[in-house]
């Protein structure tokens, strides 16, 4: 049975995870804007894309400490 202060813990990573998706679709569409722009910024490009790659690791782990996998 889960305590309140797991269930508070619990909550406390679903906002971290909502935070981080709304990080990463923000940075997504700054790649974008750049590419569209036709922007030839390249360092910039690759640090944007190197940001977002970080934040999709830190999403998978956050996934994964909330719903952990179950072997059937």
């Amino acid at each position: 049975m889960n305590t309140s202060a797991e269930m508070e813990q619990d909550e406390v990573l679903r906002v971290k995870l909502a935070v981080l998706r709304v990080e990463h679709r923000d940075l997504d569409e700054a790649i974008e804007a750049l590419h569209a722009r036709g922007s030839s910024d390249m360092l910039t490009l690759k640090r944007l894309k190197k940001q977002k790659l970080a934040l999709k690791d830190q999403i998978t782990q956050l996934e994964d400490r909330i719903l952990p996998d179950i072997i059937a």
